[in-house]
C-alpha cells in the first residue's frame, strides 16, 4: 500500500547525474563540454579549478554567463503496471510524452588579484535543475510535474606550493527548492513544496609539468541533502478519500562525490588539447528513506525505497585555438547514466549520452572579452523492463546556448 512520495521525486531529480546535472555552467564549459579544468585561464577557474587562479595574470577578473537550456519531449511506448496501492491495474498500450522545458540560467565568477601570493575566488552557479511534466495517465500518477531550482555559492582560496604546484580549498553552500505534483483522479493526489540549505567542500591541485603540459585533479565532496517540506496528500482506500494536509516531511539523501583528473597540452600553434576523466560516486545512493510526522501519511506514503545507483564515468575532450583577438573552442563528452533498469521511471527516464559543443571568445579590448557557445546532448533510446514499466523511452535531447562577458581590471 506504499507508494512513491513527493520527496522521492524531488530528490531523484536532484541526484540525476547523467540526465539533469548541469556541469556546463560557464561560456568556456559549454564550448568545451566542461573539458576546461587543467588549462583554465578564465574567471570560471574559480569554480572548475580554483588552483589555477595561482597561475593566472595578477589582476582581478569577473565573468557573467547567461545560458538557455532546452529539454526535449521524451516519448514512452510500452505497458504500465500500477502498484497495488493504486489499484494494481495493467495498461497494455501506453503512448505518451513529457512536455518540452525551457530555462534561462545565470552564473557569475570572480578571481581576485594576488594578495601575498594568495588568490581568492567566488562562483555563483546553478549546479542542477529540472522541470519534467507529464499530462497523460499513467505517467501523471508518478510525475504530473516536478520542478527543481538550485543555487550554489562557492568561495575558494588558492595558494602556491612552489613555482609549478598550486593548491586550492573551497566551501560549497547549495540552496534547493522544489515543487512536485502527482495524481491519479479518484485515487490519490500529492502536492508538495520543499527546500534545503546544505554544505560541502572542494579541493583542487594544479601542476605545471612544463610550459606546455598541465595536470590537474579536483574533488567535490559528497553532500547530504536534508530536505524539509510540507505536503498535501489525498488517498482513497476503499473508495473513501482521506485528506492529509500540510504534513511535515523530511528526508536525507547523498549528493555524490565527484573526482576529475585532467591533462592539457599546448602546441606551438597555440592549440590546446584537454582530456578530463570524471568519476561520480553514485553508489552512495543505495536507498532513499523519508519520514512523515503524521502517522496516517507515514503509513500510506512513507517507505524506504532501494535505488542501487552505479558509479559513473564521463570522458571529456576539448580543443582550444588561440588566434589574435579570437579564441575558438570545441568539445565532446561521453556520459554514463547511474540509473539501473530496475529503478528507471517517468520522473527520471535517464540514459547514456554523447554531447558535442563549440564556441568562441572575442577580445574586444585589453580588459573586455565576450563570446557565445552551444552544446547539444544526444541521449540514447532506452528499453526498460521492471515492476512498473515494459517499454522504451525515446527522443531525449538537451540543447544549451550560452553568452558570456568577462572583464579584467
Amino acid at each position: 500500500m506504499k507508494k512513491i512520495s513527493l520527496l522521492l521525486i524531488l530528490v531523484t531529480s536532484v541526484l540525476s547525474a547523467g540526465g539533469y546535472k548541469i556541469p556546463e555552467v560557464s561560456l568556456n564549459a559549454v564550448a568545451l563540454s566542461a573539458a576546461n579544468v587543467a588549462h583554465n585561464k578564465s574567471s570560471d577557474a574559480a569554480y572548475y579549478n580554483p588552483a589555477n587562479m595561482v597561475f593566472m595574470k595578477d589582476e582581478a577578473s569577473l565573468e557573467f554567463t547567461l545560458s538557455y537550456i532546452g529539454l526535449s519531449e521524451i516519448d514512452y511506448k510500452g505497458s504500465h503496471q500500477y502498484s497495488a496501492g493504486l489499484g494494481g491495474a495493467f495498461v497494455p498500450n501506453v503512448d505518451t510524452h513529457s512536455q518540452k522545458e525551457d530555462f534561462l540560467i545565470p552564473s557569475f565568477f570572480y578571481v581576485s588579484p594576488k594578495i601575498d601570493g594568495v588568490r581568492f575566488g567566488f562562483a555563483m552557479v546553478v549546479p542542477a535543475g529540472l522541470s519534467k511534466r507529464w499530462e497523460d495517465q499513467p505517467a501523471e500518477s508518478a510525475s504530473e510535474e516536478f520542478t527543481l531550482e538550485t543555487v550554489e555559492l562557492n568561495p575558494s582560496v588558492a595558494f602556491p606550493m612552489n613555482d609549478d604546484l598550486a593548491l586550492a580549498l573551497g566551501f560549497r553552500a547549495i540552496y534547493s527548492k522544489g515543487i512536485v505534483k502527482a495524481q491519479l483522479p479518484g485515487v490519490m493526489s500529492q502536492d508538495m513544496d520543499g527546500d534545503s540549505v546544505d554544505f560541502g567542500f572542494n579541493v583542487a591541485l594544479s601542476y605545471k609539468a612544463t610550459d606546455d603540459l598541465e595536470l590537474a585533479v579536483t574533488y567535490r565532496s559528497k553532500i547530504d541533502l536534508e530536505v524539509e517540506g510540507d505536503a498535501d496528500l489525498f488517498y482513497s482506500p476503499g473508495g473513501t478519500i482521506d485528506p492529509v494536509r500540510n504534513v511535515d516531511v523530511s528526508v536525507e539523501v547523498p549528493v555524490a562525490a565527484q573526482l576529475n583528473v585532467a591533462l592539457a597540452y599546448t602546441f606551438p600553434t597555440k592549440t590546446t588539447f584537454e582530456f578530463v576523466y570524471e568519476r561520480t560516486y553514485w553508489s552512495s545512493y543505495s536507498s532513499l528513506n523519508f519520514n512523515y510526522e503524521d502517522p496516517t501519511a507515514e503509513a500510506v506514503f512513507g517507505t524506504s525505497k532501494p535505488k542501487d545507483w552505479d558509479d559513473t564515468n564521463s570522458f571529456r575532450f576539448g580543443i582550444t585555438q588561440e588566434l589574435d583577438k579570437l579564441t575558438l573552442m570545441a568539445g565532446c563528452v561521453i556520459d554514463e547514466t547511474p540509473v539501473p533498469e530496475e529503478t528507471l521511471a517517468y520522473e527520471l527516464p535517464d540514459s547514456d549520452s554523447v554531447s558535442v559543443s563549440f564556441g568562441g571568445r572575442y577580445q574586444v579590448n585589453e580588459k573586455l572579452s565576450t563570446g557565445m557557445a552551444a552544446l547539444y546532448s544526444m541521449r540514447e533510446d532506452r528499453k526498460v523492463t521492471n515492476d512498473t514499466l515494459n517499454g522504451e523511452f525515446t527522443d531525449s535531447s538537451v540543447l544549451i546556448v550560452s553568452v558570456g562577458l568577462e572583464y579584467k581590471f
